[in-house]
C-alpha cells in the first residue's frame, strides 16, 4: 500500500490525512508540514521528510513539475478527501443574468449534489479544518456512494466507512449518525 521505509517521516499538517495516514502504516512518523506547496515540495527535496502528501488538484492548478519526485495518486475511495475538495464555486451577483447563463454550461447538477452531501456531512458535525474527517460521494447508476474517513483525533487511525442510497434526502444526517458511534 504505501511502500515507504520502515519509520519513514512522513509530512502533513492535516488531521484528516494524519489520521487516514495511520490507517495504512502505524509505524510511521508524523510530522508537521508547513509552507506553501513550492515550499513543502523543496523541504521533501532537502531531505526533511521521507514522502509528503499534497491535494493534486493544488498540484495541478500551480504547474509544479515533480518529475523529479515519484508521485503517487491516491484513491479517493481509499483515502478520502476533505469534502468539497478539488472542486471549484463560482460565486456570482445574483442579478446578472448574463454571467448566470454563460456559466450555466459548466455547471454540473451531478456534482453538485455530491457536494451538497459531502458538505452537509461536515456541517452536521460541526467540523472545520481541524477534524479528522473525509467524505467523497458520487453517483454510481442511481446509487449515491458516500465514502468517509473518520477519526476522534488526529493521532487515532481513520475508520473507513462506505454508504449507499438511492435517495440523498436524509443521507447525511443517516452517515453522521454512523460517524457518531465512531467518535464515542
Amino acid at each position: 500500500v504505501l511502500k515507504l521505509k520502515d519509520e519513514a517521516v512522513v509530512g502533513t499538517s492535516s488531521a484528516r490525512r494524519q489520521s487516514q495516514l495511520l490507517r495504512f502504516r502505524k509505524d510511521i512518523q508524523l510530522k508537521d508540514l508547513r509552507g506553501n506547496v513550492p515550499t513543502r515540495i523543496n523541504k521533501l527535496r532537502e531531505g526533511q521528510y521521507d514522502a509528503i502528501v499534497l491535494a493534486t488538484a493544488g498540484l495541478r492548478r500551480l504547474k509544479l513539475d515533480v518529475s523529479d519526485l515519484f508521485v503517487l495518486e491516491l484513491d479517493p475511495t481509499e483515502f478520502v478527501p476533505a469534502p468539497a475538495q478539488g472542486v471549484l464555486g463560482l460565486q456570482i451577483r445574483e442579478n446578472d443574468s448574463d454571467l448566470k447563463k454563460a456559466l450555466g454550461c459548466i455547471h454540473q447538477t451531478e456534482v453538485m449534489e455530491s457536494i451538497r452531501i459531502e458538505r452537509e456531512v461536515l456541517r452536521l458535525l460541526d467540523g472545520g479544518c481541524q477534524l479528522p474527517l473525509g467524505v467523497y460521494c458520487h453517483l454510481k447508476g442511481d446509487e449515491r456512494v458516500v465514502y468517509t474517513a473518520f477519526s476522534p483525533s488526529r493521532e487515532q487511525e481513520a475508520i473507513l466507512q462506505q454508504h449507499i442510497s438511492k435517495n440523498p434526502e436524509g443521507l447525511p444526517q443517516t452517515i453522521v449518525d454512523k460517524l457518531q458511534r465512531v467518535r464515542t
